[in-house]
C-alpha cells in the first residue's frame, strides 16, 4: 500500500514541474562539464563609406620599348557599378631617354626633346578577383581587393598619336574607410614606325598611387 502511494506522489510530482532529486543531480553533473562562463569577442564590422566614386594619383615607373624605363606620373579616377565591376579613367606622362642608336651615333638625334614626352589616356573596366581583407600583425587588418583591368585609350608620342590597347593587374588597400593605396601593373601595347618599320611596341608599367572615396 506504502509504494503505490509513493508511485502516486512521484506521479504527481512529475506532472507539476516540481524539480525532483535525479533533476538536481544531473544539472550538477552538467554544470561541471559544460562551464557557462563564456567570454564574448566583441565583433567591430567595417564601416566603409558608401560612396561610388574614386579620385586619386599614382607614380611610378614606365619602361619604353627601345627608350628606357623613367619615371611615370598620372592621375585615376573611378566609379564602382558594383562590389565586383568598376569603371577606371587615367591619364599619364612621362619622359622617354635617348635609344641606343642615338647613344652609339654619336651625336644623331631622332626626336627632339619636345617629342621625347610621352602622353597616354584610356577607359578600362576592372573586376575584383579577390575581395577580403590582410592582416598585418596581431591587430591591424585592412579590407583589400585583388583586381584585373582591360580597356583602350591613347597615346601621344613623338608628336603622333597611336591607339592602344592596356591591359593590366593591381592590389587596393584601405588603410581608411575614405582612403585606398593602390599598387599596379599595367601594359600599353600599340603600333609605330618610328625607327624605319612597322613594329607593335609594348611599353610596360609599373605604379604605386593613392585615391579618396566622394
Amino acid at each position: 500500500m506504502e509504494s503505490w502511494i509513493q508511485r502516486l506522489f512521484l506521479a504527481a510530482t512529475m506532472l507539476a514541474g516540481t524539480p525532483t532529486l535525479a533533476d538536481e543531480v544531473s544539472s550538477t553533473v552538467l554544470d561541471k562539464i559544460i562551464a557557462p562562463d563564456v567570454e564574448r569577442r566583441e565583433i567591430r564590422e567595417a564601416d566603409l563609406d558608401t560612396e561610388d566614386w574614386e579620385v586619386g594619383f599614382y607614380y611610378g615607373l614606365m619602361s619604353v620599348e627601345d627608350f628606357g624605363t623613367n619615371d611615370v606620373a598620372g592621375i585615376r579616377l573611378a566609379y564602382h557599378i558594383s562590389e565586383d565591376f568598376f569603371m577606371e579613367a587615367n591619364y599619364g606622362q612621362t619622359t622617354t631617354e635617348e635609344t641606343s642608336f642615338e647613344d652609339l651615333s654619336g651625336g644623331t638625334q631622332l626626336l627632339t626633346h619636345e617629342q621625347r614626352e610621352l602622353n597616354y589616356y584610356n577607359l578600362s573596366v576592372g573586376y575584383n578577383l579577390l575581395p577580403g581583407e590582410i592582416f598585418i600583425g596581431e591587430d591591424w587588418s585592412f579590407n583589400s581587393a585583388f583586381y584585373v583591368v582591360a580597356g583602350v585609350g591613347n597615346t601621344e608620342f613623338a608628336n603622333e598619336e597611336h591607339f592602344t590597347y592596356n591591359l593590366g593587374a593591381g592590389l587596393r588597400l584601405l588603410p581608411l574607410d575614405w582612403m585606398a593605396v593602390h599598387l599596379d601593373f599595367r601594359s600599353h601595347v600599340f603600333d609605330h614606325d618610328l625607327l624605319g618599320k612597322s613594329e607593335s611596341i609594348v611599353n610596360l608599367e609599373a605604379h604605386m598611387g593613392m585615391t579618396l572615396y566622394f
